[in-house]
């Protein structure tokens, strides 16, 4: 059985500023591959391409680009890889209380107070507020630090304005709890992501944390609201649906190297999960980025 060593990142603020801002050219983010978690709010803008979202116990595939919100200790794998062809990608990441606990009590900072508090289960935004919010992003790499901190307060006031925003953990996703917990749940998204085209038994995962089957069963539906099978089949379903988008091979390939074993199964499952076929699912994708 492969290790699987979770990742807690600490991060330091830009120097001359309250908070960190990373700016990668394509798929430069070297911390991409790995699941990990952190205290600090984090606000990416990947411009253009199309990839995985995996944060907390959602996974789902966008196109054309994305805008993520994702709450404290959520954890998360990153959204670009060589496969992404994003333009770049630019990483914000502020401690809750980064301009002071004082300073976020005042009563203009309400909105932003809210915005936090829903980024607990992860947000990401579509249409005209992705756009405008990423162009806004993308000029604070030029900015000074006091323009780029009022750039900062903007783009989060607007982002609790807007509409055309998705809550990615809706049916509840818990965090709240000690290092240990998020080091355990980390190590079982990691060795999904590292072997869902794999057969995967309950024992092995379960023996990965050092859990009984029944105590590990109940333990991840209690902090995912999911069963851990119903986890491994969505992220299978989700890089079908990437696979559908990107590559130009069979749909019974897709299938099995999505790493499900039976191509009737795979056919309803998808369905179900999606509400279209994967045929359907793929001629839709052609008729809208033609």
């Amino acid at each position: 059985m492969k290790n699987v060593v979770p990742a807690f990142e600490s991060i330091a603020p830009s120097f001359g500023s309250s908070f960190a801002f990373s700016n990668y050219v394509e798929n430069a983010n070297s911390k991409s591959h790995l699941w990990h978690y952190h205290p600090e709010i984090e606000l990416v803008y990947v411009n253009g391409g199309s990839g995985k979202r995996q944060i907390g116990s959602h996974i789902s595939y966008y196109a054309d680009g994305d805008l993520i919100l994702i709450g404290s200790n959520l954890p998360h794998c990153g959204f670009t890889n060589d496969q992404t062809g994003n333009r770049n990608e630019t990483v914000i990441q502020m401690k809750p209380d980064f301009l002071g606990t004082d300073f976020l009590e005042m009563p203009e900072m309400k909105n932003i107070q809210t915005l936090f508090s829903k980024a607990k289960a992860g947000i990401a935004f579509t249409g005209e507020t992705k756009e405008r919010i990423g162009s806004k992003i993308e000029i604070m790499a030029h900015q000074s630090p006091f323009d780029r901190l009022l750039t900062m307060l903007s783009i989060l006031n607007e982002l609790e304005y807007s509409n055309e925003f998705t809550v990615l953990n809706a049916d509840g996703f818990s965090m709240e709890m000690q290092l240990q917990d998020n080091d355990r749940i980390n190590s079982v998204f990691n060795y999904v992501k590292d072997h869902f085209q794999e057969a995967i038994s309950l024992e092995e995962v379960a023996g990965l944390v050092s859990m009984t089957t029944s105590s590990f069963c109940r333990y991840f539906k209690k902090i995912t609201n999911k069963t851990f099978t119903m986890f491994v089949n969505e992220y299978r379903l989700v890089h079908a649906s990437k696979l559908l988008a990107e590559k130009p091979i069979s749909i019974t390939e897709i299938c099995f190297e999505s790493g499900f074993n039976n191509f009737s199964h795979f056919n309803k499952s998808f369905k179900a999960y999606t509400g279209k076929s994967a045929s359907q699912y793929r001629q839709e994708l052609k008729v809208i980025y033609k």
